[in-house]
């Protein structure tokens, strides 16, 4: 039998001591993206579901690897569907022997949980699994679904367990990532475009009188030209940052007696509405067009793209921004929406046409380095956040 509904910040006082614990299990799990096995990780995860009677199923990748877990909380009959999306594995633990506490510890000190992944994002899947269980026990039920997601694909930069949902879910009206922070709501985010450029020039003898127009010399003249670029700012309130271009790897050559015939640039596009993909893309091909053209009797550069994401910004009035912005209010916090300058997986989603908040979450520190941290006294606020903005979205209350 369905329970009353609860006050989301009562709830979810009661769910702490829970939510902490289970974040722990998930800490003292090593999840490394690309370096640990992820079974382990799901296997943990998969018992803290089934600890509430929710029960999910491993997503697949190409070749058959997990690269998810999946859980749907239906309604009692036909409405939206949301996602509550985060991800399982970390980044590495670096130099273990430089943390306070071991980075797979789950240690509880002064207030704050240590372990690698405790703040990206294992707090908040465990806070999500319980804005789950609350919602299930709803009076009366729902419209519609909650979908939990939990990634173990997105450090490595591959976002395979979104993908591989996403691209079969069929209609999803909207995403909230659990990525940490309480003082905003990302609610866009510049989009990118990346590529390899490569630089053919013609081989020689560093000293041969006879030495032809190398490949590293062309390079610099691509990247100095690349640099000159005007760039347009900020496209207006709604998506205040500019767009930004950056050589981030050059590889060519080797040792000294030899002059190169290929030098590889890597060059990443912060897009805006004011530069998008096409614009971009343009800019791009013209900097390597009047290269080639300065360098004749060289063989031309190849531009090879490595990755494409739309900028995206949910504009006022959006039902998921403001649900998320009012919930936050409700349980005392105070964010305000952001549009983020790195891309994150709400490009993606964006792409696909799906509205998507991608970060707002518990207060932490040392994100990604030594120590980190989450702040225990921080859960309360952001379970009760969400669980509110779902009870709004699904017009339970």
């Amino acid at each position: 039998m369905k329970g009353a509904i609860i006050d989301p910040l009562r709830a979810a006082r009661e769910d702490c001591h829970a939510v902490v614990e289970l974040t722990r299990r998930l800490v003292r799990v090593p999840s490394r993206g690309g370096i640990d096995p992820y079974g382990p990780v799901l296997e943990c995860m998969t018992a803290g579901l089934g600890e509430h009677g929710l029960v999910c199923r491993r997503v697949a990748g190409p070749g058959g690897t997990p690269v998810a877990l999946t859980c749907e909380v239906p309604g009692g009959r036909p409405g939206p569907r949301f996602v509550l999306d985060a991800c399982l594995d970390t980044t590495p633990f670096g130099d273990e022997e430089a943390w306070t506490y071991p980075p797979a510890s789950g240690k509880i000190a002064d207030g704050w949980l240590h372990g690698r992944g405790s703040a990206d994002s294992k707090a908040g899947a465990a806070i999500f699994t319980h804005v789950a269980a609350r919602l299930r026990d709803t009076a009366g039920g729902f419209g519609g679904s909650v979908v939990l997601l939990f990634d173990v694909d997105e450090h490595t930069g591959g976002f395979g367990g979104a993908k591989a949902y996403f691209e079969h879910a069929g209609p999803v009206d909207g995403v909230m990532i659990g990525y940490p922070g309480p003082d905003h709501v990302v609610t866009g985010g510049r989009g990118v475009l990346r590529a390899r450029v490569h630089v053919h020039g013609v081989a020689g003898h560093s000293g041969s009188t006879r030495t032809g127009a190398g490949a590293i010399a062309k390079a610099a003249y691509l990247i100095r030209k690349l640099h000159e670029v005007p760039l347009p700012g900020p496209s207006g309130p709604e998506f205040p940052l500019p767009a930004k271009l950056t050589v981030t790897a050059i590889s060519g050559g080797e040792g000294y007696s030899m002059v190169p015939d290929l030098c590889t640039v890597n060059v990443d596009i912060r897009l805006t509405p004011a530069l998008d993909d096409p614009a971009a893309f343009a800019l791009l091909h013209e900097a390597v067009a009047g290269t080639d053209a300065a360098w004749p009797g060289t063989p031309p550069t190849r531009v090879e793209v490595t990755a494409r994401w739309p900028p995206y910004a949910l504009p006022d009035g959006s039902p998921l921004r403001d649900a998320l912005l009012r919930g936050a209010t409700r349980a005392g916090l105070a964010p305000v929406a952001k549009v983020a300058g790195p891309s994150n997986i709400g490009n993606y989603l964006g792409g696909l046409g799906i509205p998507a908040t991608a970060g707002f979450g518990v207060d932490y520190e040392s994100l990604h380095g030594t120590d980190e941290r989450i702040r225990l006294d921080s859960i309360p606020a952001v379970q009760a956040a969400y669980h509110q903005a779902l009870l709004t979205l699904l017009h339970i209350a």
